[in-house]
């Protein structure tokens, strides 16, 4: 069966989750080494505790979004999450101990007790599983693309670079709105969202924001504009939407529709806040896509691109491009080729 990219993206979280712990677990097993265990055995026994530990851990933090019962209990206040959450981490924590330590007791020729060594691996069981989490959700809500970039520093000074926007608009969202409410608007949006996320992941895009009812995806990698990923990622998107039709007809009765317009050029991108700071990009090309993205209303078609961009990027064989006319934007000298895409 073919991975998804999600899929593959979550493996190698997985893996790199796992790299990452085994090795202060086999530093800590190392120095912590009864005297009647080698230090390398000890050390060996940490990697298998910390595969034991963070293999679930991680699994939680992956899937919690996208699985009935996990899904659910992010419905839960923060308190109440958190406290589930600490209690399940606790609960894996002490039966990874435990279990690894029975299972090791013939080989290091000692009995499993609850010695001062076991309440220090819990001790650092326990930090490392407050540290990778809080990552988790530090990513979640920034990103991990943005998160990198702040913590590395890469935009304290701003810098010109090439992007490439998908913009990706639900159509008709006010009276959808109207019609389910604000509390059901809100998880329908949310189910649209997280299919844009998976044909995100699939074309290797990155989404940069949620503005209302607005997805903003970038690419900065050429080789994405090269192999026409970008410019399929629309119908990836409304693929994803419509392999879950049957979920939207059973829980809104309505599937969403959306507008899309595609548009590369040069930015400037950097932090940008004191209170809260995020990585903002700034220039004409997002201002250019986000006025595709209000004609294509105009012009009653549904997924847009510049020529900048259809001249760069390689069109897949399955997309046809339709040209339309040029259009004039606010700031920029030069009118904007315009064209229609879809599938041949």
């Amino acid at each position: 069966m073919k991975l998804s990219r999600r899929d593959r993206r979550d493996r190698r979280i997985l893996l790199w989750v796992n790299l990452i712990s085994a090795v202060p677990s086999a530093i800590f097993g190392f120095m912590a080494s009864p005297i009647y265990a080698s230090p390398f055995a000890s050390a060996l026994i940490g990697i298998v505790t910390s595969i034991m530990i963070a293999t679930p851990i991680a699994f939680f933090e992956l899937r919690s979004a996208r699985l009935g019962l996990l899904r659910r209990l992010r419905r839960l206040p923060l308190a109440a999450y958190f406290a589930v959450k600490a209690l399940i981490y606790f609960l894996v924590i002490i039966g990874g101990l435990v279990l690894v330590r029975v299972l090791a007791a013939p080989f290091v020729d000692h009995a499993f007790t609850f010695d001062s060594i076991f309440e220090g691996s819990i001790a650092f069981a326990i930090a490392m599983s407050i540290i990778g989490p809080f990552v988790f959700e530090m990513g979640g809500l920034l990103g991990f693309g943005i998160l990198k970039n702040l913590l590395t520093g890469r935009y304290v000074q701003p810098k010109r670079e090439q992007k490439t926007f998908l913009l990706i608009d639900m159509k008709n969202s006010t009276g959808i709105a109207e019609q389910l409410g604000a509390l059901r608007f809100h998880e329908l949006l949310n189910l649209f969202f997280r299919d844009i996320a998976d044909a995100a992941l699939e074309c290797e895009a990155e989404i940069h924001k949620y503005v209302g009812d607005e997805a903003i995806l970038v690419w900065s990698d050429v080789r994405a504009v090269t192999d026409g990923d970008c410019l399929l990622c629309p119908f990836v998107a409304r693929d994803a939407i419509a392999a879950n039709k049957e979920r939207y007809m059973r829980r809104f009765g309505v599937v969403p529709e959306f507008r899309a317009a595609l548009h590369c050029g040069e930015i400037v991108a950097g932090e940008i806040g004191d209170v809260r700071r995020e990585i903002a990009y700034v220039g004409d090309t997002l201002n250019a896509a986000a006025r595709l993205l209000e004609s294509a209303k105009t012009v009653k078609r549904d997924v847009l691109a510049s020529t900048d961009l259809l001249e760069r990027a390689t069109l897949p064989a399955e997309l046809r491009t339709e040209p339309l006319p040029t259009l004039a934007v606010r700031g920029r000298a030069a009118p904007l080729g315009v064209a229609a895409l879809s599938r041949a």
